[in-house]
């Protein structure tokens, strides 16, 4: 009989794989397959151009599996992409009032993907999602800081279970034409859970509130529902306008 001394070793592993398309955008790679085959009988010059293509859609709407950090007062990075903006700006209007996220200006974490980053966005922390506001715009480049009033976008508001309240905001860029979202008011969110994508290129902003402290740096590589933005009672970081 085995002794009981001691809990048995761990036997689980974890095996690397290829990540998984999102249903989004299967029809796409789908049709770029089928143009590709086509092209053996009809342009067979371009049909290698063709495949490559194929295999660069499919990689857009690649949907790896995440491991969102556990614990009370964290805010996760939203999308994939580079820290392009940490800096204090006045709420978008539409963020702005006692039933969103109050009055006056709030620190902004911005996070530009481009088109080879993982598309998909995540819920920044577990809660209610009070609001999906969409509104239609341009399509400027959007890692311009007034892509921000000006391209079409859409802000999500979520609040936790102690009434705390995190906005952020999908804006669509140059060559993004499309936010997809996956969530509307009312439905319940765990931290890291896929709340929709925006099409080829494009920026997601995170407004802070007062009682967190940012812990990324501008230049720094994020992963959504995986990379920590901010803690609640972290020192705030230096060299930010407040």
């Amino acid at each position: 009989m085995a002794s009981l001394d001691k809990p048995p070793l761990g036997t689980s592993t974890v095996k690397w794989r290829f990540p998984d398309i999102h249903p989004e955008g299967r029809k796409y790679t789908l049709i770029a397959a089928a143009i590709a085959l086509l092209s053996l009988f009809v342009w067979d010059f371009i049909t290698w151009p063709l495949v490559f293509l194929t295999i660069g859609v499919a990689a857009f709407f690649r949907d790896p599996v995440r491991v969102t950090p556990q614990g009370e007062g964290l805010i996760v990075s939203p999308a994939d992409g580079l820290i392009t903006m940490v800096e204090r700006v006045e709420l978008p209007p539409e963020l702005a009032g006692p039933q969103a996220l109050g009055e006056g200006s709030m620190l902004r974490v911005s996070v530009f993907m481009s088109v080879f980053d993982v598309h998909i966005n995540r819920t920044p922390i577990t809660g209610t999602i009070r609001h999906v506001i969409y509104i239609a715009g341009k399509f400027m480049n959007a890692d311009f800081d007034k892509a921000s009033e000006e391209n079409e976008r859409q802000h999500i508001i979520v609040e936790d279970k102690d009434g705390q309240r995190i906005g952020f905001t999908q804006i669509a860029g140059l060559v993004a034409r499309r936010i997809v979202s996956f969530v509307k008011a009312g439905d319940m969110v765990v931290g890291g859970q896929r709340v929709g994508l925006i099409r080829f290129g494009s920026r997601v902003d995170v407004f802070i509130p007062e009682a967190y402290g940012v812990e990324v740096a501008l230049g720094q590589r994020a992963i959504a529902g995986e990379t920590i933005l901010a803690r609640k009672g972290a020192p705030r970081a230096t060299g930010i306008a407040q």
